[in-house]
């Protein structure tokens, strides 16, 4: 029997998914039940996916919006509680649309239970979505 990664581990795993723009792989890492957060979601874009499959519908498009090339600072904070990570990091690639430069910083809180991510909260900058070209997940379509 193999022993599940950490949060720690099983996020850094997520986040090479992401670069290999594998979105199939990032959202099997996910429990059925597992919930998506975006505590400063701007209005019209989603604040809460409930479930692996709506967190699968979100991404599905990610790549086609944004080309994620690394993820050069990345900080995992263990809380008190061995399940729970808080991330800070930064994600830096371009926008597919407009060819144009992205450099979003994060702050993410995440809860991994039995080897898989049961609650995400992604503290992202909302001002970002209103940029040319931003429509990251397909979402204003």
């Amino acid at each position: 029997m193999t022993t599940p990664m950490t949060a720690a581990e099983l996020y850094r795993h997520g986040l090479e998914l992401l670069l290999e723009k594998d979105i199939a792989a990032w959202v099997d890492l996910w429990d059925t039940d597992g919930v998506l957060e975006f505590p400063f979601a701007p209005e019209g874009r989603p604040s809460r996916l409930d479930g692996k499959a709506a967190v699968g519908e979100y991404m599905r498009h990610y790549p086609d919006h944004v080309d994620l090339h690394d993820f050069p600072d990345v900080k995992i904070h263990q809380t008190t509680v061995p399940e729970t990570i808080v991330v800070e990091m930064r994600g830096v690639g371009r926008l597919v649309k407009t060819d144009t430069p992205y450099d979003m910083t994060y702050i993410a809180v995440v809860t991994v239970e039995a080897g898989l991510i049961t609650s995400y909260r992604d503290y992202w900058n909302p001002l970002a979505a209103s940029r040319p070209g931003a429509d990251f997940t397909g979402a204003n379509r």
